[in-house]
């Protein structure tokens, strides 16, 4: 089974880096997300292990700009074994 998901290219950029550092430390874990009133509605989730391809699609060729709070709170959902969409925060000034 293959799956195709959309989001927008901060999201994905950040999603990405989580994703990569878990897979890399070959651990596996959950990925869940709200669907919009538009696709139907309800959530979804996929399973993420190291084993399993995925290809990451920017629409846009510039990198986004990291928020490091944002990388940190997802961080932390993936080792509690569900990364889940989560809105931004705002960006932690400290660093």
């Amino acid at each position: 089974m293959s799956a195709e998901i959309e989001m927008d290219d901060r999201l994905l950029a950040h999603l990405r880096l989580v994703i990569l550092t878990k897979m890399r430390n070959h651990e596996a874990f959950s990925l869940s997300w709200t669907m919009e009133p538009g696709q139907g509605s309800g959530r979804e989730t996929l399973w993420v292990h190291p084993s399993i391809p995925l290809r990451f699609r920017f629409y846009g060729s510039r990198p986004a700009a990291i928020n490091r709070a944002w990388i940190e709170l997802m961080v932390q959902a993936a080792n509690r074994g569900d990364l889940r969409i989560m809105p931004e925060p705002a960006p932690d000034v400290d660093n």
